[in-house]
């Protein structure tokens, strides 16, 4: 950072040293943030579906019992059975239901990626929102002592016939205008606040305004454009639903398709009233299953043009996701430049507001200024410290929005 930089920084900066950096709230966010906590375990629920996809294709085992009464036969009888199964020829169900399910939780981890980009993004606006208020605060705050020397100077003066009872009023009117913008400026940073503790789960004392640029940050807007179009999540996300609805146009032809099952049973009655206990002859079995769809009423070609039809809906919403991609990506560029650009701009205009406040209130001592010189040049120093502190707000924001449109807003993303 230039000298002259970092005295800018400092006359638009009297706050206290810094409790947090921006890294550290997005760390606290990242770990403790209840949206984003309901996001991951939603998403470990659907990580268990491709294993119950699997379990369509393996062997399974029941036990049952039963017993009744009989008044023709013997009485009180019972049995208990055991029946296994074991699927030799499914017809690709199982198959294209687990090849569905896998790319429904590839879906489903891009969808965590944007639900963790936008959190981080949401923490990144309100430390913004929240270090723009304190700075306005402050500056309100500094101003009120300038201003409060600047009466005790003109009344000092009109005593000794040197001012009139007019310049006295004036300041004294700007000094209550200032006091009013305080208020305005503490009942904003308290908004900011409750709005930075629901986001990030703590208070925040004074935030740290030096925050280096993310070093993951496109170079230029062609950059950014490509990066948008491999790594956007809800892109990502798009495109493994397109490959999930094309996985279940196959799971529903399979429904047509022949299954094969080894089977196996094993049984075993006896009679309970009679009190002896007796038992019936033991019954076993083991056999092959085969099941043909022969005639469904219309329902597995139902069912097939219905997985095409939304094969073909999510394939059209992938296109407009690429675009919707590659204009978030331009959009931010343009928002980022335009921050940069006027952040630049106001840092100068800060420096020549801040050197005229100064020769004004020279000159006035020598009486060559009036009070309406003071006036003006303190409210334009004033004025351009809040640009200056807004166009940094600005300057941050847009970065996380280039970085959530780029697939590059994560965790370590700050540093």
């Amino acid at each position: 950072m230039t000298r002259r930089f970092a005295t800018l920084v400092a006359l638009l900066l009297a706050t206290p040293a810094p409790a947090e950096t921006l890294r550290d709230a997005i760390a606290a966010a990242y770990a403790g943030n209840p949206q984003l906590a309901a996001a991951r375990a939603r998403q470990e629920a659907l990580a268990e579906t491709p294993e119950q996809a699997r379990a369509l294709g393996r062997p399974t085992l029941s036990t049952g019992a039963n017993t009744g009464y009989d008044r023709l036969g013997h009485g009180t009888s019972g049995a208990a059975t055991i029946d296994a199964a074991l699927p030799i020829w499914t017809g690709g169900r199982v198959r294209s239901a687990v090849r569905a399910a896998d790319r429904d939780v590839a879906a489903g981890a891009e969808g965590l990626r944007d639900v963790e980009a936008a959190v981080l993004q949401g923490v990144v606006l309100a430390y913004a929102d929240l270090l723009y208020n304190q700075q306005a605060v402050e500056v309100a705050r500094v101003g009120i002592e300038r201003l409060d020397r600047q009466v005790a100077e003109a009344r000092s003066r009109f005593g000794l016939g040197q001012a009139t009872r007019t310049d006295v009023a004036q300041l004294e009117a700007q000094r209550a205008t200032v006091v009013a913008n305080l208020a305005d400026a503490e009942g904003a940073l308290a908004a900011a606040e409750a709005a930075y503790r629901t986001v990030v789960g703590r208070d925040a004392g004074a935030l740290s305004p030096e925050i280096p640029p993310p070093p993951a940050l496109p170079e230029d807007r062609a950059q950014a454009r490509r990066a948008a179009e491999t790594a956007n999540p809800l892109l990502l996300q798009q495109r493994r639903l397109v490959e999930a609805s094309a996985a279940r146009i196959d799971q529903a032809r399979a429904d047509g398709a022949p299954a094969l099952d080894l089977t196996g049973g094993y049984g075993r009655g006896v009679r309970i009233g009679s009190g002896d206990g007796r038992g019936y002859p033991v019954a076993g079995s083991v056999g092959l299953a085969l099941r043909i769809p022969l005639l469904t009423g219309g329902l597995i070609p139902a069912r097939i043009r219905q997985a095409q039809a939304t094969n073909r809906a999510e394939r059209f919403q992938a296109d407009a996701s690429l675009r919707e991609a590659v204009r978030a990506a331009d959009t931010a560029w343009a928002s980022l430049t335009a921050a940069q650009a006027r952040l630049r701009a106001n840092i100068d205009g800060l420096a020549a507001a801040d050197l005229a406040l100064r020769g004004v209130r020279a000159e006035y001592g020598f009486g060559l200024r009036s009070t309406i010189d003071i006036l003006v040049a303190d409210q334009s120093f004033r004025a351009a410290q809040l640009a200056v502190a807004s166009a940094r707000a600005d300057m941050l924001v847009a970065q996380a929005a280039l970085l959530r449109a780029t697939g590059r807003l994560t965790s370590s993303a700050y540093g």
